[in-house]
């Protein structure tokens, strides 16, 4: 991966701060990028709040209905007036045939909003992200280091 163009540090004290930050980068989405189309990786230890940010989302992007985690799945896929979103979710991935084979190459080929939990199950199959989110937790405090690759990922930072 390329050495981020743009890195910001967060602390969120509470769900209401996960879930703003979620609001303000889903607006941008909608107003920065075409059709949707970016790649967000999020990494952290379990409990850190990727799939909580993932729903917070999803639902400021207008998803209705049930938000379920994709862990067994992989991927879950959703669609707005805004284009496809796919969530996916790579804990238990390991078989880089099941890449080919689940058509993930040419869903990140394709047009739309890519949320990636747990990316580095899937190095060196993934494309490079627009932006990455990493979270750690200490005591009821999420540190949050988000870091730009792209103008997309830069965008949506601004």
């Amino acid at each position: 991966m390329n050495n981020p163009t743009i890195v910001k540090t967060l602390r969120w004290h509470d769900e209401a701060a996960t879930q703003a930050h979620a609001q303000q980068l889903a607006h941008a989405l909608l107003t920065r990028c075409a059709h949707l189309n970016a790649c967000i990786t999020l990494q952290g230890d379990l409990g850190a709040g990727k799939t909580t940010w993932v729903r917070h989302v999803l639902r400021a992007l207008g998803v209705q209905g049930r938000v379920k985690s994709p862990t067994y799945a992989v991927v879950e896929s959703y669609t707005v007036a805004q284009g496809h979103i796919w969530q996916f979710d790579f804990y238990r991935f390991s078989d880089p045939q099941e890449w080919e084979d689940a058509g993930f190459r040419d869903l990140f080929a394709s047009a739309g909003l890519k949320l990636c939990e747990w990316p580095q199950n899937a190095q060196g199959m993934m494309p490079a992200p627009d932006l990455a989110i990493h979270m750690d937790l200490e005591d009821t405090t999420r540190i949050v280091t988000l870091h730009a690759f792209t103008p997309i990922g830069e965008a949506l930072l601004a």
